[in-house]
């Protein structure tokens, strides 16, 4: 949907409308497709400022304390979010290292920062220093942020190995999976809002 300070366009059949004030829970629809236009807004600035810390401090967790712990006959092995990426690196497959290192690591990283800073702006009423290239810049990343699969694939692995292995789960892979719907909720398509909600042209 393309937003502008009067008007609103439908993404699929391009019908032109009039924004109206939507109330909790409540959703509006093209009445020529049906496709949804609007949905009310779940987070106001201050909660949505508040879950992007929360984030961040889940982030931190995930990449500094372990994921899972291996033992056997006595031996530990700890293994953390970045040493997985770092472990593919040293293979033939360094590739898909860095496709793993952007998708788990460094756009969650970005969406994050990018968060803060407009959030922390928007809270005064004020567009952030390069709002427009920050908030593309986050729609941009969206797509890239694939932390959902990378847990799966850790629980997936937990599963696998626990039938051979001594495997328990460590405080970074519970960081990891609150990051993951923290990551959700903070990136969704309420931050569009604050283009109009600051009165900035996407322009």
């Amino acid at each position: 949907m393309t937003a502008s300070c009067a008007l609103k366009i439908c993404e699929h059949c391009d019908s032109v409308y009039t924004p109206v004030v939507l109330k909790r829970g409540e959703v509006a629809r093209c009445v020529r497709c049906a496709c949804i236009l609007d949905r009310s807004r779940r987070l106001n600035l201050q909660q949505h400022l508040a879950l992007t810390i929360a984030a961040a401090v889940m982030f931190v967790f995930a990449n500094v304390f372990p994921v899972i712990t291996i033992s056997f006959q006595g031996l530990n092995n700890q293994a953390e979010l970045w040493q997985s990426v770092s472990a593919l690196a040293q293979g033939p497959i360094s590739v898909i290292a860095i496709v793993a290192g952007i998708t788990i690591i460094v756009a969650p990283l970005l969406q994050i920062v990018l968060l803060c800073w407009v959030l922390f702006y928007a809270l005064r009423r004020r567009a952030a220093p390069g709002f427009k290239i920050c908030m593309r810049t986050l729609e941009q990343l969206r797509p890239w942020s694939m932390l959902e699969v990378c847990l799966l694939g850790v629980l997936v692995t937990v599963v696998k190995l626990a039938g051979m292995l001594d495997v328990h789960p460590g405080l970074g892979l519970w960081a990891l999976g609150m990051l993951t719907v923290l990551i959700i909720l903070i990136s969704g398509k309420d931050i569009r809002r604050l283009w109009d909600d600051l009165e900035v042209s996407p322009q």
